[in-house]
This record gives structure tokens, sequence and C-alpha cells, in this order.
């Protein structure tokens, strides 16, 4: 799968979708694809406050559990409530559909060491 080019990448192996301020946050196919098939997802709650590497979330998969960082420090405004009732949307569209928060960042620069789609895909392979 060819990781969209538009998004930045953390070696967390989360995905981030800028739009202004806003950080759409999502676990990228490499992630989904070592986990296996994704049961759950621990979502956090709409207007918790984070820090930059804090766990914000897990998903679980018959095999495995993974934690989700923050890339950057801000509040969390929105999350995707389907995941609770097909998580499996992770396995199947994992930077479309499979989107996990999106964060109303407090410092964009935060976001500054994240890779871009030809930097995620030297550092996996």
């Amino acid at each position: 799968m060819g990781y969209p080019t538009d998004y930045r990448y953390t070696k967390d192996h989360e995905w981030i979708q800028l739009d202004g301020n806003r950080a759409r946050i999502g676990i990228t196919d490499h992630a989904q694809a070592e986990l296996g098939d994704i049961v759950f997802v621990e979502l956090p709650a709409v207007g918790t406050s984070v820090q930059k590497g804090d766990n914000v979330g897990t998903v679980e998969s018959v095999k495995a559990v993974g934690d989700i960082f923050a890339p950057a420090a801000g509040t969390v405004v929105e999350v995707n409530d389907a995941l609770e009732s097909t998580p499996e949307t992770l396995n199947s569209a994992p930077h479309e559909g499979g989107w996990i928060l999106v964060l109303e960042l407090s410092d964009p620069s935060e976001l500054d060491d994240a890779l871009d789609a030809a930097g995620y895909e030297s550092f996996i392979s």
C-alpha cells in the first residue's frame, strides 16, 4: 500500500493529516498489518488535554495490544465513535475511515520531526 504523501508519520506508526491547527490521527497500514485482526479500540474522551508522547488510547487485536501516542500537545476535539462498533475499519481502511481522533494542536511545530511518506516507508523497510 502506498502511504498518502500529504500525511506526516511518526516512528510510533501513527499518521497525521494536518488541517490548520487540527491534526487527524490514525495508525498506519504497517501498524495494522503488524497487529492483525483488530477487535477493540479504546478512544480518548473529547476535551482531554494531552502532551506530546502521551498515551491517548489503545488498539487491541487478536494477538496484541498497541498504544496510540499523541504526536503533539493539544486537546482532543473529536473521536471516531464508529470504531467502537466496527474496529475492523482500522484493518480495511487505516488511512481513510480508520482515523482515530482529532487534536486541536497547542504548537504545530511539535510535528516538525514527523516523517514524510518517503521517510516513513524508508523507516519501516
